[in-house]
């Protein structure tokens, strides 16, 4: 999800349009479905442009398929753009058959097949209840509408509900919800996930105002920079921050757990 004051064209922080197409020409390209998903989105919904997008929705694609992760957790569905892309990599998975296993677990014991008794999936979460009608009616028109579960809720009391009664780790997940709750979102989401696992942070350069002092005082800016901070002095992840689109940090928990942040020794 772009802030609110990107351009929507821009898939690079240059912003650059010849650099754009270029990138764009030189990756995959964007299935039918989900390019009607983004027309929609831009012309129907309000900050249209807040949807991932050709380049995003492509690299969060191939990173299911490098992760392999049998269940995946996304906060902020916004119009399901994001949320499509991954179920598209987990359905390519599944076409993948017995030559892939899931993450963290052995290739020939558990193959990815879509006779396996728990199947991947994916959970996503909107807090916005009037974005439903439009969201649930494109993910549950889409190819792969059996492999997600949309949720409106706030995951931070519903994602260890889910978790508990399905009684599941996450491997993968990707947070694009509320900028002023990331702290709160992620230390939900840590115990969530299994050794190992990856997190997608979205918007960890918030078009560029995380080194703007203009937007000290910005709720939104202050959450995201905050945020940076924390994790940037975690010891329990590995991060690198990305330059891509609006900034993207991907974080890997470690595979042995450690203290929770401040937490000191017994």
């Amino acid at each position: 999800m772009k802030s609110h004051t990107q351009n929507p064209n821009h898939t690079t922080l240059s912003g650059e349009a010849l650099l754009d197409d270029y990138v764009l020409s030189h990756s995959d390209a964007e299935p039918d479905y989900l390019h009607r998903l983004w027309r929609a989105t831009n012309i129907e919904m309000l900050h249209g442009r807040m949807a991932s997008g050709h380049l995003q929705g492509r690299l969060l694609k191939m990173l299911v398929q490098m992760i392999r992760p049998r269940n995946i957790i996304e906060v902020g569905t916004f119009s399901g753009y994001s949320a499509l892309c991954m179920a598209e990599g987990l359905a390519s998975l599944l076409n993948a058959g017995s030559q892939s296993s899931f993450i963290n677990e052995p290739v020939g014991e558990s193959a990815i097949s879509s006779q396996t008794p728990n199947p991947p999936h994916l959970w996503t979460f909107e807090i916005n209840d009037e974005q439903e009608p439009f969201t649930r009616r494109w993910i549950e028109g889409s190819p792969w509408a059996d492999l997600v579960t949309f949720i409106i809720g706030d995951a931070i009391t519903e994602a260890p509900r889910i978790a508990q009664t399905e009684n599941i780790t996450f491997d993968m997940a990707f947070l694009d919800g509320d900028k002023r709750t990331y702290i709160e979102t992620y230390e939900t989401l840590l115990p969530l996930m299994s050794p190992g696992a990856f997190i997608m942070a979205d918007n960890t350069l918030w078009d560029g105002h995380v080194t703007d002092p203009g937007y000290s005082s910005d709720p939104q800016t202050k959450g995201i920079r905050n945020f940076n901070d924390y994790i940037a002095n975690d010891a329990r992840v590995s991060k690198v921050l990305m330059p891509l689109r609006d900034g993207l940090t991907i974080i890997r928990t470690n595979l042995t757990p450690t203290l929770s942040q401040g937490e000191g020794a017994a």
